[in-house]
């Protein structure tokens, strides 16, 4: 009976080492895990976007990675002019981000929906609100004058809450993507999508039954 008890206490040692020790090891692996992240963001050189060529570079990143050279690129430089900074061979246009505005946001969208981003442009250069934009371009739409493009037509968006960015990956700091698709007054019932996400990135419609009606789809990772 004494060597039973003796063993028993043996492996109930052994037991609470081994228990121990694991636990030790997750902790270090843990620890390890969040300096590695901690130090590949410090060792990350983010800088700001000061220059018409950092700014195409950055903002090209709202376009699909095999798509980047055959965009046509526009949009305000940094001396505040609206300019084409590059002519393109293929289906998308770049909008760069606006280097007067906090933050940055460039979109990608497919060029047949140009008519379109181009009449909002003309409205908010001429003043008009945003609700203001949105009702002409609803009647312009319903009329025939305003062409919306083909039924769904992609925008790609590029934004975050900072403006600098890694000038070896062109990745801005903190940037995500979202993307939504044009089907102009589509409703919940003509698609079966629901009008508010029921998920962080789930599609929904917005501005259903109107011409700026469009999908919205916000992915959970980060994809170049």
């Amino acid at each position: 009976m004494k060597q039973i008890l003796i063993a028993l206490v043996l492996i109930g040692v052994l037991s609470s080492c081994n228990t121990s020790t694991k636990n030790k090891d997750e902790e270090s692996a843990m620890e390890e895990t969040v300096v590695d992240s901690t130090a590949l963001k410090a060792e990350t050189n983010f800088v700001p976007i000061d220059s018409d060529e950092a700014l195409v570079a950055a903002s090209l990143m709202a376009a699909p990675a095999e798509s980047r050279d055959g965009c046509k690129v526009i949009g305000y430089n940094m001396a505040g002019e609206f300019v084409t900074f590059k002519e393109g061979d293929n289906e998308f246009i770049v909008l760069v981000d606006d280097p007067k505005t906090n933050g940055f946001n460039a979109a990608c969208y497919h060029k047949s929906l140009e008519p379109f981003m181009a009449r909002g442009r003309e409205l908010r250069a001429e003043g008009k609100s945003g609700p203001e934009i949105f009702d002409i371009r609803e009647e312009e739409a319903k009329s025939g004058k305003l062409d919306m493009g083909k039924p769904g037509a992609t925008l790609h968006l590029y934004y975050g809450p900072s403006d600098s960015y890694d000038p070896e990956t062109f990745n801005v700091e903190d940037a995500q993507y979202r993307y939504v698709v044009y089907l102009p007054f589509a409703t919940a019932e003509s698609t079966g999508l629901p009008e508010t996400p029921i998920g962080s990135n789930h599609p929904w419609i917005m501005n259903p039954g109107t011409h700026r009606a469009h999908i919205m789809i916000t992915p959970s990772g980060m994809v170049h």
